[in-house]
């Protein structure tokens, strides 16, 4: 059993405590701090602006005073209303699949849907980088967990390969991220396929830091490439483009009733507010129109510009900018200087990168305005030359 006072001193000195502070997020990129100062948030998902989109708070509004805060039981009880399965059926339309299952958080979502697809005879593959609420449902599952080297082809057909000559008929799960939360960069997800196909696996995909900013229709990553009918399970949050909060996942309707059957997260679980539901479908109208289109546009111009004010060769593959420090101390100071220059780019450490690797996370979001990228822009030069 933990000793508090010791574990919260070992984690000041390794400078690795961390402390919940209030901050009000505004509108238009901004934050204000507790001492009032506000600052240009740069530490934000909401990559599309839409937490403070008049229709999501309209539709919130709206389902709250019509259907009450509360959904009053689990989804299997008396908690699925319409706007639950509205926006399931619109999750689906969008992904371009049988049915969608939403849950009450992201990581919920990993929870029971990895739980739900694997067991104790099979295998869940991915990515080594891959978010931790992935890692903690192929644990609970009880399957086999195996990692192959982050984005490297060659070693997920070698683990593929000695798993297949281990077990020729064994269950593989395999699992990657479209679009990596803490490095901003894509899995190669055509190469992934192949390969699923090739060794008879299942392919789970989250789209959490794809979806509502990539693919035509915002759909994700998936969608770009062309591969979304060979994906057996898109995963994904509604708390990041979407501006809410919550988890789905998009598959077949076989599977959909698997994890209604199966998914202790989602039946042991008080269902999200329907308000909250209303909202996210009012998010997806978003996404899939012409307006989401030209917010996905928005994004775009403003990596490019930030790409190009820090010297960096060709287009971003995402609108996350890592900016590795190295050492703990280093990315809180570095933290610092840059709220002083009125940023709020919070350091990121272990665990959630590796040990190393703290840095900052820089997010452009359609909320941002060209001339606040441009003032960063020259922050972060100032910041990295100074090193």
């Amino acid at each position: 059993m933990k000793n508090p006072g010791q574990f919260l001193s070992e984690l000041k000195s390794a400078g690795l405590l961390r402390v919940l502070r209030n901050v009000d997020c505004l509108p238009g990129g901004m934050a204000r701090m507790e001492d009032g100062r506000e600052v240009v948030n740069l530490a934000s998902n909401d990559y599309l602006g839409l937490a403070h989109h008049p229709a999501l708070a309209e539709a919130f509004s709206r389902a709250a005073r019509d259907g009450g805060a509360g959904a009053m039981a689990s989804r299997l009880v008396t908690g699925t209303r319409r706007a639950h399965s509205g926006l399931e059926e619109a999750l689906a339309d969008l992904k371009g699949t049988e049915a969608a299952v939403s849950f009450s958080s992201g990581y919920a979502t990993s929870l029971g849907v990895i739980t739900s697809i694997a067991d104790r005879e099979d295998t869940v593959l991915m990515d080594k980088l891959s978010h931790a609420s992935l890692i903690d449902g192929a644990r609970l599952s009880g399957a086999r967990l195996s990692t192959f080297l982050h984005n490297d082809m060659e070693s997920l057909r070698k683990k593929l390969e000695h798993l297949r000559s281990a077990n020729p008929s064994g269950g593989i799960l395999l699992v990657t991220e479209s679009v990596f939360s803490m490095d901003g960069d894509r899995a190669p997800l055509q190469e992934i396929v192949r390969l699923k196909d090739e060794f008879g696996a299942l392919l789970l995909v989250d789209e959490a830091h794809g979806f509502g900013v990539l693919g035509e229709h915002g759909a994700g990553l998936a969608e770009e490439l062309g591969v979304s009918s060979r994906i057996d399970f898109q995963m994904g949050t509604l708390s990041k483009a979407a501006g809410v909060s919550g988890g789905y996942v998009a598959c077949s309707r076989a599977w959909a009733d698997v994890m209604i059957n199966s998914a202790r997260s989602l039946i042991y679980s008080t269902a999200p507010p329907p308000a909250l539901a209303a909202a996210a479908l009012a998010a997806v109208e978003v996404i899939r129109s012409a307006e989401g289109q030209e917010l996905r546009r928005h994004v775009s111009v403003l990596a490019d510009a930030l790409s190009s004010a820090l010297g960096m060769p060709g287009r971003p593959v995402s609108s996350i900018f890592p900016v590795v420090m190295g050492e703990n101390d280093a990315a809180l100071a570095a933290a610092g200087t840059l709220l002083e220059r009125g940023f709020l780019a919070p350091a990121i450490r272990y665990p959630t990168v590796p040990r190393g690797t703290a840095r900052l996370r820089v997010t452009v979001t359609a909320a941002h305005r060209t001339v606040q990228i441009g003032r960063l822009g020259k922050a972060l030069e100032e910041l990295l030359h100074g090193l």
